[in-house]
Formats: C-alpha cells, sequence, structure tokens
C-alpha cells in the first residue's frame, strides 16, 4: 500500500538519522510508533506523519527532526511542514495501482500472506417461534457480510444458525396453534384476557395459516384432544421452513442449522456436566447445581441445574460451544444482542473451566434498530402486531435493507428511516452508491457503442474500439493523475479499509468506504468530461472509470452482498 510504503521509508529514516547522530540525544528508534495519515489539506500532500513524539527523546524542534529526516531520504517528494512529513505520490505509482486493479480485478484489496483462522461464525440462532423480527435481520445483513469479508480475506469461514428448539418455548408455541385450530374449526376459543397469562402464549396472527395448513393436512376432530407433540412439531417445522426461505431472500447462506434438541439427544449437554462435576467445578445450594464460574472472571456463580433437575438455558450453551472447539475451529464469533451482555463472561468461563483457550472466543454484541416510518418509532414483539423483517423487506428491498443495516457500527443503535431507504436520491446511501457504478457501467458502454446520427441514419463510430478498451494499461493512466489524484488514492485506500475492517470484525466501515469512493467518482465525473476527442486522455480516464466499478463491485456484490447495477 502507498501509505505503508511512505512510513516505511520515513522509519527506515529515522534509523538512519539516528545511526548518523542526527536525531540529539535520541539513541535508539524502538520507542514510538509512527502513523500516516492523509492531510485535511490536500495541498500540504497525499499522506502526513506527525514526528512530534520523537522531540521528547530527542530534545530538538520537531520541525529539526522532520528536516533531519527528509534529508535522510533525499526525495523530492516528500516535505515538511512544522512537525510533519509531507509526502506526495508520484504518477508512475499512482498508475502502477490502477494497474494493479486491471491485473487482480475483483481480487484487488485481497491480503497475501496472512495467517489464516478456520472460523465458524454463529449468528441471528432466533427461536423457531415466529417470524423474524428486524432486529434479526440487522444481525442476519451484517453476519452474512462479515462472513463474506473473512472469506475475502483469506480465512475459512463456516456459518452456523443455532436453533433454539428445546425449552417452554416449543410447548407455549404448540398450546398457540392449537388455539388458533380451534378458532378455524368454529370454536369459541381465545388466549388469555390476563397479560400474565397471555405471555405464555404466541397470540400472533402469523400462525392462522400454520393452522389452516394443519387443518388441511390432519383433518383434526374438535371431538378429540390434541396431541401437544405433534402440535409443537408442526408448528416448529413451519417456522424454521419460513424462516430458511427468508434467509435465503435476504441472502444470507448458512451452512449448519445446529438444533439444540438434537444436543441434548446426543448425550454432549449431560456430557459436560459431568466433566464439570468431575473436575470441582459444580457445587450444590438450594437444591441446584451452580457452576463455579466466577473462579475464572465470572461475576457471580450460575445455576446450571435447577432444583427440579431440568436444565438452564446456560447448561446447553456450554456444551455447543464445546462442541464447536471439539469440530477444529481455530476461532468462535458470535453476534449477540446487547442484552446478552452479561452473558459472555459465563460462556467465557465455562470454556476455560473445560479446559480450552477462552480467547479463542469472540463475541459482537450490537444494538438493536429502531425503524422509524413517517417519523414514528415503530414497536416489535412477538405478542403484538409488528413489522417484520420480511415486510421491512417488501417495503424496501433486499438491497436497502443490507446496506441499512449494516452502515453503522454493531454498537450503536440503528434508526433505520424507511421512507429515505425508499427514495432515489444522493441522501439514500444505497442508491448514492449503485448509481455510482451504474454511472461508471454507462460510461464504458458510451465509450464502445456505435450511435445513429438523428438527421442521416448514418452510424457514428464509437469514440473507442472494445479491443482498445480491453488493452488499457499502466501508462494510459499518466495523462489523467493530477485531475484525478483524490480518486486513485481513495481506490487505494480499499487495500486498508479490507485489511483493518477483517482484523476489527466491522462491517460498516465498508459501507462508509463505498460511500466515499462514490463521492469521489461523482466528483470527478462532474470536474472531467471522460469521453472526448483527446483519445490518450479519454483512455486514460476510462482506465479509471473501469477502476472504480471495479471495487464498487468487489465491495457491495462480493462483501455487501448489495447488488451492483449496470442500469438505473
Amino acid at each position: 500500500m502507498i501509505k505503508d510504503l511512505f512510513l516505511s521509508e520515513i522509519e527506515s529514516a529515522v534509523y538512519k538519522a539516528v545511526e548518523a547522530g542526527e536525531l540529539g540525544e535520541m539513541k535508539e528508534f524502538t520507542c514510538v510508533t509512527l502513523a500516516a495519515e492523509r492531510p485535511k489539506n490536500s495541498d500540504f500532500g497525499d499522506f502526513a506523519v506527525n514526528i512530534s513524539s520523537l522531540a521528547r527523546f530527542a530534545k530538538m524542534p520537531p520541525v529539526q527532526i522532520a528536516n533531519a529526516i527528509v534529508t535522510q531520504i533525499g526525495k523530492p517528494n516528500y516535505s515538511v511542514a512544522g512537525g510533519f512529513i509531507n509526502f506526495k505520490a508520484g504518477s508512475a505509482l499512482l498508475a502502477d495501482l490502477i494497474a494493479e486493479i486491471f491485473d487482480k480485478k475483483e481480487n484487488f484489496g485481497k491480503p497475501e500472506n496472512i495467517e489464516t483462522e478456520k472460523i465458524l461464525l454463529e449468528y441471528v440462532s432466533a427461536n423457531p417461534t415466529g417470524p423474524f423480527h428486524i432486529g434479526h435481520g440487522r444481525w442476519a445483513a451484517m453476519g452474512s457480510a462479515l462472513a463474506n469479508l473473512l472469506e475475502f480475506y483469506g480465512h475459512e469461514v463456516y456459518q452456523e444458525f443455532y436453533i433454539n428448539d428445546a425449552g417452554s418455548q416449543i410447548e407455549k408455541l404448540g398450546n398457540s396453534l392449537a388455539i388458533r385450530i380451534r378458532q378455524e374449526l368454529g370454536e369459541d376459543a381465545d388466549f388469555p384476557a390476563d397479560e400474565t397469562e397471555r405471555k405464555n402464549f404466541y397470540p400472533g396472527e402469523y400462525l392462522i395459516p400454520v393452522a389452516k395448513k394443519f387443518i388441511a393436512e390432519n383433518n383434526p376432530s374438535t371431538e378429540q384432544p390434541f396431541d401437544l407433540q405433534v402440535l409443537c412439531d408442526f408448528a416448529k417445522k413451519e417456522m424454521e421452513a419460513q424462516q430458511k426461505a427468508l434467509l435465503e431472500k435476504f441472502r444470507v447462506r448458512f451452512d449448519n442449522f445446529y438444533s439444540e434438541s438434537a444436543l441434548h439427544e446426543s448425550g454432549k449437554v449431560e456430557e459436560c456436566v459431568e466433566k464439570l462435576r468431575k473436575s470441582g467445578k459444580i457445587y450444590e445450594k438450594d437444591g441446584a447445581q451452580w457452576f463455579k464460574s466466577s473462579d475464572y472472571g465470572d461475576e457471580q456463580d450460575r445455576v446450571i441445574k435447577k432444583a427440579d433437575g431440568s436444565n438452564t438455558y446456560l447448561t446447553a450453551d456450554i456444551a455447543y460451544h464445546i462442541d464447536k472447539l471439539e469440530r477444529g475451529y481455530d476461532r468462535l464469533i458470535n453476534i449477540w444482542g446487547a442484552d446478552h451482555h452479561g452473558y459472555v463472561a459465563r460462556v467465557r468461563a465455562s470454556v476455560e473451566a473445560l479446559g480450552y483457550n477462552p480467547g479463542k472466543l469472540e463475541v459482537l454484541l450490537g444494538q438493536l434498530v429502531n425503524l422509524v416510518i413517517n417519523g414514528e418509532e415503530v414497536r416489535m414483539g412477538k405478542r403484538r402486531n409488528m413489522v417484520t423483517l420480511e415486510d421491512l423487506i417488501d417495503e424496501v428491498g433486499v438491497d436497502a435493507t443490507r446496506f441499512w443495516m449494516s452502515m453503522r457500527n454493531i454498537d450503536i443503535t440503528l434508526d433505520f428511516d424507511i421512507e429515505l431507504a425508499k427514495t432515489n436520491s444522493d441522501e439514500n446511501p444505497v442508491f448514492y452508491v449503485q448509481y455510482a457504478h451504474a454511472r461508471a457501467c454507462s460510461i464504458l458502454r458510451n465509450a464502445v457503442s456505435e450511435k445513429t446520427d438523428t438527421c442521416t441514419g448514418e452510424k457514428i463510430p464509437a469514440p473507442l474500439t472494445r479491443e482498445e478498451l480491453n488493452s488499457l494499461d499502466k501508462a494510459s493512466v499518466l495523462p489523467t493523475v493530477d485531475s484525478a489524484r483524490q480518486l486513485i488514492l481513495k481506490l487505494e485506500e480499499y487495500k486498508s479499509v479490507i485489511r483493518n475492517s477483517a482484523q476489527q470484525r466491522q462491517i460498516y466501515t465498508i459501507c462508509r468506504y463505498v460511500q466515499e469512493l462514490a463521492a469521489e467518482f461523482h466528483s470527478f465525473y462532474n470536474a472531467n468530461r471522460v469521453i472526448s476527442e483527446d483519445r490518450e486522455l479519454m483512455k486514460a480516464r476510462l482506465a479509471l472509470v473501469w477502476a472504480v466499478k471495479t471495487v464498487l463491485h468487489s465491495a457491495l456484490e462480493g462483501i455487501l452482498a448489495v447488488t451492483a447495477p449496470e442500469k438505473m
């Protein structure tokens, strides 16, 4: 990367200046980390390093330190302004960047020689008791985009959905379906009016079509009692099918749907409890069995078996995470809601207590989504009328939903403005970015398309042949470097964005980058005529347009799973 090259030359020059005794009392260069940044004023250069932090070791004014370092470098594209060393990339270096994009195409930005990991990424993991709410949509969009990013970075990623299909919620689902079936059969049946009792049911209308399907397939009679287990299994199967269909529609691909009930049936849950017991990590209190999680950093011990002998939710979760590790993954990444904050320590404690490295578990805690319609926030919940993820997708589309869900840091509450997300305007970020890609495609099409003179009806030759467009090379870019410097530097930034985003497990930085690249491209287009009579200049600018199109396509479709349209 250009920035890394610049910083490397600075650091090498510092070592040389120290050895030459030109940095005063500074005897070694091991105590300070220098950083290269883009200056706010581009007149100073493309990158700048503040070396003022060296002054307290050298006992010299920063400007003298900077001049001593630049003297060691001895290149004209370095300059000094106060305590800053500024660098301006040469035309050949910028042209090399475009040539690299032409060479690597969709792989531009993919790092080389990284330490790869085998990662299990678990996200969404909703109960199969109803439709996804829009909070699930945020985890789905961000999780699948993170998987794409990590795979692009070079890791091996396995995507898993943990189905919470064990416990009382499934029984509640079956009882709720029974009421809907009785209603469809003409009985005077309804959910409890008392709010406390009502919490033991799922009164949402989404179970009505499930009830109708059950009646059509099973022809039940109100004169005979319903088999609750049959209803539970039927409702769960229908809900899971609906969830999977919506995930596919939302461009979310899981490698595995892992059933909690199957985990219990396998005996792995009891095996984990027994291992903890044998290692002295369990004690009894008030008739319950407690895990000594406080020995491993948790704020208190946790119950893993209740007094009635039933397991807590934590018990199965311990077994699930141990199962993940025993499957040979180097790293486990979970995306959980912020309400699971206190849960992280107890899971890590169980991992360590059972002899595994707790550092292998990463948990990304995310805030939920505020859905805004006509300036008013919409409340959601399974037990009242709600706006589901499917409703949102049908309203604004998959592209807008995925982009909006991903464009804020995961630990920040997201305000999803439906009306803005539907607009075809520059204020709508997903439209703004997609339009940049479509504009680039349009320019390239026009460059090689014949036109017809409306007066004579004769064919007008295309400005450029397709062979010429396909044979653009590094030299083509040189005539337009000065007018497109900021655009080229923004393209180069994609490499560091990929690296930092993958290492920090961040997706919003990709969304922000494509918006900034789109802005630079629109500015370049508005200030420069791309298709012109100056053939060499036209070829240079077309090379830039092609490079922008390639990087936008890579980020949108390859990572964010948002379409990059060729026409709009």
